[in-house]
Formats: C-alpha cells, sequence, structure tokens
C-alpha cells in the first residue's frame, strides 16, 4: 500500500496479473486509459498488469500525482463522523 495524505494505491498479486488498485480511481482522470479493471465500481478503478505488458511510466506516474492530489484536496474535508450530519 502506498499513502499520501490517505490511500493512494495498494497492490495485489492475481493468478495471472498484479492488480493496482486506486480506492478513489473513479474521480480521476485517466486521458491514457490505464485503468483497465473495476470500471463498474462507483469508487474504485485498477490497473491489471500481465507479463509481457509494456508499461507506460509517465502515464502511470501522472495517475499516482493525480491521486496524491486528489488526497490533498480531500485532507481538509472533515471525515463523516466529524461532519455536523451525525450531530
Amino acid at each position: 500500500m502506498w499513502s499520501h495524505d490517505g490511500i493512494l494505491c495498494f497492490c495485489d498479486t492475481l493468478k495471472n496479473a498484479v492488480r493496482l488498485t486506486f480506492p478513489k480511481g473513479a474521480q480521476m482522470k485517466d486521458p491514457h486509459k490505464l485503468l483497465n479493471t473495476r470500471l463498474d465500481s462507483k469508487t474504485v478503478r485498477a490497473i491489471d498488469f500481465h507479463e509481457g505488458d509494456t508499461i507506460n511510466e509517465a502515464a502511470l506516474q501522472a495517475l499516482i500525482l493525480e491521486a496524491v492530489g486528489l488526497n490533498k484536496s480531500q485532507a481538509n474535508e472533515p471525515s463523516f463522523y466529524e461532519s455536523p450530519h451525525l450531530s
């Protein structure tokens, strides 16, 4: 798991792939179409890397930096449990 002001992404090993999952992936722009799985989720998006895949490192770095930006922009927002909805 990698984090910066919250979870950025985490990695799972699958039978035929390595999956990099972004918990806030549905909020992220993906102009290079790296996110290729969990596309039906309302929040999460992921990338499955298969043996022999070519990785667009610049696009992956941009995606990770966008995740950092999302976490930073939401870092000052109160959590659900701190929100006035529970008052």
